[in-house]
């Protein structure tokens, strides 16, 4: 008899926790964020009342079909259409789910981005981010593996002989102008690595051997933590930077104070 009360018991608390947002997420600086955040509250919401349903019937049976000694076992082979009908419509339930949840997913990784959208690169290796912004020309400057020296500030390898390449600014940390739209061109120089911002909701794997591009728009001011969530080796705790999100005008000041430094 205690088994169904301790049953109903746990239900109600865990519901609780998760419906009150007891340990939530950071609020969204997008409006990606906001389309994810509302996708995962259907889901949620789905689960959530099929999950205390099945535990308040589960304690039901315990106590309806107790045993008090009385009466003999018996066995039932089942009810094939009502197994049907509930497989059916579970399936088809959480296949709804799926195909409302892959629309705003491809919306960031299968959608073009915008024709006036920022490049920005992206390297990630073992422990540590860089990211390159074009100069004033627009242009990308040349790059060789030869050149890669980290130790002199050159984790690129930009080759200085090519005009191009002079006024690219490589930056530790990622800066983007708020309201902006943004193209990452992301590489790997060792193993798997994965680019994460919690406020943006997104996440992608970086894999070596290949440019993965993602592209998004933040559009809260802020700074806003990039750890790399793939386990990358014994360093892998320390590889993390920073986002920041400023104002056009700061973030043409910011590049102004790079181009200087050159």
């Amino acid at each position: 008899m205690l088994l169904a009360p301790v049953v109903w018991a746990l239900t109600v608390g865990v519901a609780y926790f998760f419906f009150a947002k007891t340990w939530w997420f950071p609020p969204p600086i997008n409006q990606h964020g906001v389309a994810y955040d509302a996708q995962f509250m259907r889901t949620l919401v789905v689960v959530g009342v099929i999950f205390i349903l099945a535990q308040f019937a589960l304690g039901y049976v315990i106590v309806r079909f107790r045993n008090d000694g009385r009466g003999r076992a018996q066995y039932t082979h089942g009810n094939n259409r009502l197994e049907t009908l509930w497989t059916s419509a579970t399936a088809l339930l959480f296949l709804s789910l799926v195909v409302m949840g892959t629309k705003i997913w491809a919306g960031v990784h299968f959608d073009e981005a915008p024709p006036d959208a920022i490049p920005i690169e992206v390297l990630a290796k073992q422990f540590s981010w860089s990211f390159r912004y074009a100069g004033p020309d627009g242009k990308f400057g040349h790059i060789d593996l030869k050149l890669v020296n980290d130790s002199a500030g050159n984790p690129f390898g930009l080759d200085d002989k090519d005009p191009a390449s002079k006024d690219d600014i490589v930056s530790a940390s990622l800066k983007v102008p708020v309201g902006k739209p943004i193209l990452l061109r992301m590489n790997s120089r060792d193993v798997i690595h994965n680019f994460f911002v919690r406020e943006l909701r997104m996440k992608q794997d970086i894999v070596p051997g290949m440019e993965i591009p993602i592209h998004f728009q933040a559009d809260q001011i802020g700074i806003y933590e990039v750890p790399c969530s793939e386990l990358c080796g014994l360093g892998h705790f320390q590889m993390r930077t920073t986002m920041q999100v400023m104002s056009v005008a700061d973030f043409a000041a910011w590049q102004q104070q790079m181009l200087a430094q050159k």
